[in-house]
């Protein structure tokens, strides 16, 4: 048979170099001209496990190619598919074909230059590299099948084309073939975003989820049964991971041919082909963070398969919840610094270039895009991390939902809230899609998720982290702060965010205040009362020193928090509410409303006073280390009660005054309800101390050692 190969690479060349040696004549045509040199001069050598062999060979540049082409294959990149295609327009015979020997859903483009009743299609999957001009490493045999474009009947042609082809097998559902490659491939897609091995990223349990899950998403997509290959079965996706493993485990190809475009040939891949044929959010971000690798704006390592796993677990877990507002692809950042590769989710009040500031308010999701980071973003780009997505919560962190934006809900009962404001992030970090989460604070928006969703919510020091670029509520008591898996977890963004070094507790026992009575309030529901309760004893068991102190000052504290809340809120509300107030749903608009009432010089009386005050409450410190208080009296209930409700009130009963003083405050899971949700126990701390309290917080987990248990969503 005479074959003119159109791309002398690790596929066509591995193919041809068999062809010749069999005895049909090929001719090549490559863009190279160093490797058509080496190959009329030196001949074509195949190397590597499988055998090792060189022929001679003839090869042409595509400026040399003959005027009359019989039969032809084309086996360059998918990008390059047209540019190929063109040279075979006016010179294929009238009763000749075109075969492909490519990767990708390429026949549609080859159809319409020679017609589909002149094109063959080929499934070739044995791993080749080109070594040097002249030289390709085969690095296994896999299937080879050849069939016709539109399917069916397995032709002569076909056959007489198979009988020629080293490996090759014809069939009668080749597109079924590319279907299952195209579902195979965006799984190597994905790992090459790393440089781990194709083996590696296929057996590790930490990627399985992702792995499947792209999988899953390319399958569903196919027109025509997809069929199996190597290990690969579309009906068996579970077991097909192991197989595809021990397939290339033997192969001495470990790395895909992606990865190596990437790293080692510095060129452009195919995957602006990949997404054009997929739809998808998986192989969209995949395709994302190609296109930054290839654009010099990232590196292939595993921090990029971690940020892969992040967005599956969001898509999967995440969005069931309503916990995401937005997934960003391929988020900019430094490329490297203390957290590097650390995936951020951001509740959706602040800025962040290119997104709009959402604020849980239909009108607003829809308003122009931020122009610039704030500040606390730009901090954390340039650690390293990848802000990763925005996430949801309750309108203008005013503690109600707009009718028209999904609320948040519970990740250990779906059916319950995961709290407010700052629920998208407690219910995204809460169902472990990611680490951490940024979230704001003016009245326990951080705490009281945290306490619902069993995460650890930290409230810094008034003035910790910045509020620039922060949809504001009530300025003088908004906190920026953390919600996170664990309390070293937030030590860490915390420390990088700040350049606070870590604390470690002195040699003496933590001394912990508690104020009498705060478990027989009447909003105290017993299983939390009693759950605290009990992380109290197990404190006092390991030889912590507990002590009742006088809270009193607090009660007089939360006095003033009305005022100065309404007040402040109706001055960055007010006017719109006035002009506008469609713009709000109806709970907002009536906490808003209900701030016209408070006067400048009632507010100023509040100010006055909460300032007279906190002498008093840095004195409930005196003598202890940190004060121990229920986070929320109730576990997660159906919906968040609004701020100006007697149940939101009840909310808010210990976490508020810390809002008021400034002071640190953090929660963390002590326990499960009988019904199993979770309950957190608030910490705090002096004015400033933030490290101690971290520091305390993390001493006080570990010896909790409160039970882990999986999210319904999961």
């Amino acid at each position: 048979m005479q074959l003119t190969i159109i791309g002398a690479g690790a596929i066509g060349g591995t193919i041809g170099a068999h062809m010749i040696r069999a005895g049909h004549d090929v001719l090549f045509c490559d863009a190279d001209p160093a490797h058509v040199e080496v190959i009329n001069r030196d001949g074509l050598s195949i190397e590597g496990p499988v055998e090792n062999f060189t022929v001679a060979a003839r090869a042409v540049t595509p400026e040399d190619l003959p005027d009359r082409l019989d039969h032809v294959a084309i086996a360059v990149k998918s990008h390059h598919t047209a540019q190929a295609a063109e040279l075979v327009r006016d010179r294929l015979a009238p009763d000749g074909y075109l075969v492909s020997f490519q990767n990708g859903l390429t026949a549609d483009a080859l159809s319409a230059v020679v017609g589909a009743h002149r094109l063959l299609v080929s499934f070739v999957n044995f791993g080749a590299d080109v070594l040097a001009p002249g030289r390709i490493m085969q690095g296994n045999i896999g299937t080879f099948r050849v069939g016709e474009s539109t399917g069916g009947e397995i032709t002569p042609r076909v056959r007489e084309l198979v009988a020629a082809l080293p490996y090759a097998e014809a069939t009668g559902n080749i597109m079924g073939f590319l279907w299952g490659k195209e579902a195979y491939g965006a799984m190597l897609y994905a790992g090459a975003v790393s440089d781990l091995s194709i083996a590696d990223s296929l057996e590790a349990p930490r990627w399985r989820p992702l792995m499947l899950a792209i999988a899953r998403e390319v399958l569903a997509q196919a027109p025509v049964k997809p069929e199996g290959f190597d290990g690969f079965e579309p009906d068996d996706l579970e077991g097909s991971l192991a197989r595809l493993v021990t397939f290339n485990r033997n192969s001495a190809k470990s790395h895909s041919g992606i990865y190596r475009d990437l790293m080692v040939r510095k060129r452009k891949t195919e995957v602006d082909d990949l997404l054009h044929d997929l739809a998808g959010p998986l192989t969209t971000y995949t395709g994302e963070l190609i296109k930054a690798i290839e654009r010099g704006e990232r590196t292939c390592e595993v921090a990029n398969l971690e940020l892969l796993a992040a967005y599956e677990r969001s898509e999967r877990l995440g969005r069931p919840l309503n916990a995401v507002v937005t997934l960003f692809h391929a988020p900019s950042r430094a490329p490297e610094g203390p957290l590097h590769g650390v995936q951020i989710a951001v509740k959706d009040l602040i800025d962040i270039a290119g997104h709009p500031r959402g604020n849980g308010n239909a009108a607003s999701m829809r308003s122009e895009p931020a122009t610039a980071d704030a500040p606390i973003i730009t901090t954390l780009r340039s650690a390293g991390a990848d802000v990763f997505a925005a996430t949801s919560l309750l309108e203008y962190a005013a503690g109600a939902v707009h009718p028209d934006v999904p609320e948040a809900m519970n990740p250990y009962n779906p059916k319950r809230t995961a709290g407010g404001s700052s629920g998208g992030s407690a219910a995204l970090v809460g169902v472990g899609a990611c680490a951490v989460a940024l979230g704001t604070d003016t009245g326990g928006s951080i705490r009281i998720p945290a306490h619902y969703c069993a995460t650890v919510g930290f409230k810094p020091s008034y003035g910790a982290l910045p509020v620039d670029g922060v949809e504001a509520l009530a300025p003088t008591l908004d906190h920026v702060g953390l919600l996170a898996r664990d309390v070293a977890t937030t030590a860490e963004v915390f420390s990088a965010l700040t350049g606070a070094g870590p604390q470690t507790l002195s040699g003496t026992a933590l001394r912990i205040g508690v104020l009498p009575g705060q478990l027989e309030h009447a909003e105290v529901e017993p299983d939390v009362a009693a759950a605290v309760r009990d992380a109290i004893g197990v404190l006092r068991d390991a030889g912590c020193p507990i002590a009742e102190v006088d809270g009193s000052v607090f009660a007089e504290l939360e006095e003033t928090f009305s005022d100065i809340l309404l007040f402040e809120a109706w001055q960055l509300h007010g006017a719109r509410v006035t002009d506008d107030p469609g713009h709000y749903g109806p709970e907002t608009l009536r906490l808003l409303r209900s701030g016209s009432g408070v006067s400048e010089a009632d507010y100023r009386e509040a100010l006055a006073r909460r300032e007279r005050l906190l002498p008093a409450a840095a004195e409930v410190y005196a003598g202890i280390d940190v004060l121990l208080t229920p986070a929320a009296p109730f576990v997660a209930p159906v919906t968040t009660p609004p701020v100006d409700t007697p149940e939101g009130a009840a909310e808010g009963m210990f976490t508020g005054v810390h809002n008021l003083t400034g002071a640190p405050a953090l929660v963390l899971p002590c326990g499960w309800s009988a019904d199993g949700l979770p309950i957190g126990l608030q910490l705090s701390s002096p004015l400033g101390t933030d490290m101690g309290l971290l520091a305390a917080a993390g001493y006080v987990e570990s010896a909790l050692a409160v039970e882990a248990r999986t999210p319904v969503v999961h």
